[in-house]
């Protein structure tokens, strides 16, 4: 039996407030505060560290693995871009979804009856690994009809599914449940390429990509390359952050930037120059503008002359976001990347964080929680990852994140 997977970037919940003790971020859907010694890592066939962000094309079968550090139960769903929800394990073709600490677990498994194959559409996706210490009831979210291997999922959209979800963990101990997420992109590999995002070695550019400036009295659409086609992401990019109010007038055409596209605009007022990026493979385009912009290309200028963006971050993964002021008393910008973020304040500067560390701070709250913002970027400590924040601090102790207040 196949079944389509087809997963989509996840949306920063708004509204009314969960269940404790879960929260909800833009990246990972639902996360548990509390620090716990219960661990879950998901990946996809593609990128065994489960921290990357591979591509694949449309009709390409992928396959999700799993490992847990104590036993549990692990539930795995997926969302795709029309807010359809899949639950793919468990699933009537395993035995259970009980999983022993320790033992890595791959689906579809070895001789299995069924396939997972990317059925789209393009854009950003994502994989959410649940993990527990005792066995949920998912009647609320997903049942078996007759004999279909796989459940009907009952609800529709992310904010359902996390809704749902928060109240199925909240009787759960504060440390009982855990969550991990995998992502992968959806689109046309480049070239043969593997579908993992590679930098494009003959299409160098500087620091800031150089197009051909356009005669003068020319106005350039959003989007326009020089031969008058149109990169249909970045137009739409455009309208939906009203351009006009946010990037201004097009100075440069679209041009190729490593494995993707740049686009640079003048800004208005207090956003600064701004550029629309896009990925190949990738069904968006986004935007980054002033602070943000100039730290990301000073990055991508010390890892590469400036040939690509920076490999800590990757290509831009979502809008930048203004952030009022917290606890603190700081506001500032963020800027979301495929493997990354940039936090931007006028008190400390523009610093980029990463990885575990990331996640940790993003579950807690991010800039919104007691930690604030960071106040520098984040480092290695004793050969383990480290960073510093405006009322504590997030260090890698024997490979798990910590978490102090000052």
């Amino acid at each position: 039996m196949n079944k389509l997977l087809s997963l989509t970037a996840l949306l920063t919940l708004t509204g009314a407030a969960l269940a404790s003790p879960a929260k909800i971020t833009a990246q990972s859907i639902i996360v548990n505060p509390v620090e716990t010694k219960l661990n879950v890592d998901v990946w996809v066939n593609k990128d065994a560290s489960g921290k990357q962000n591979p591509v694949y094309a449309k009709g390409e079968n992928v396959s999700v693995g799993i490992k847990t550090n104590q036993d549990a139960y692990v539930y795995l769903f997926n969302v795709n871009a029309n807010g359809e929800i899949d639950l793919f394990f468990p699933n009537n073709y395993e035995e259970s979804n009980f999983v022993k600490a320790g033992v890595t677990r791959v689906f579809p498994g070895d001789g299995q009856k069924y396939t997972f194959t990317v059925g789209g559409p393009n854009g950003q996706d994502k994989v959410l690994a649940l993990a527990s210490t005792k066995q949920l009831t998912l009647d609320d979210i997903a049942t078996f009809a007759g004999q279909q291997g796989f459940a009907q999922v009952k609800v529709k959209g992310q904010e359902n599914l996390a809704k749902a979800l928060s109240i199925i963990v909240n009787p759960l101990p504060a440390d009982g449940w855990v969550t991990d997420v995998a992502q992968f992109r959806v689109g046309r590999a480049q070239g043969g390429a593997t579908g993992t995002v590679t930098n494009t070695p003959n299409t160098p550019a500087p620091t800031q990509p150089a197009p051909t400036q356009p005669a003068p009295n020319t106005a350039i659409q959003p989007g326009q390359k020089q031969d008058g086609s149109l990169d249909q992401a970045m137009a739409d990019a455009y309208a939906r952050l009203k351009g006009g109010e946010s990037l201004g007038n097009a100075t440069t055409y679209a041009v190729p930037w490593a494995d993707g596209w740049w686009q640079k605009f003048n800004g208005v007022a207090a956003y600064g120059d701004g550029v629309l990026l896009h990925a190949n493979g990738s069904s968006r385009s986004y935007a980054v503008h002033g602070a943000i912009l100039k730290r990301y290309l000073a990055l991508a200028n010390a890892e590469s002359s400036g040939t690509r963006p920076p490999a800590r971050l990757g290509w831009a993964a979502g809008d930048e976001k203004i952030i009022p002021g917290n606890s603190f008393g700081t506001n500032g910008l963020y800027g979301f990347f495929q493997s990354g973020a940039l936090y931007s304040t006028e008190k400390y500067g523009t610093f980029w964080l990463q990885g575990a560390v990331l996640k940790t701070y993003q579950g807690l709250g991010g800039s919104g929680s007691f930690l604030g913002f960071p106040t520098r970027d984040q480092y290695q400590l004793s050969g383990a990852w480290a960073a510093d924040f405006e009322g504590g601090t997030i260090r890698t102790v024997n490979g798990v994140t910590k978490v102090y207040r000052k």
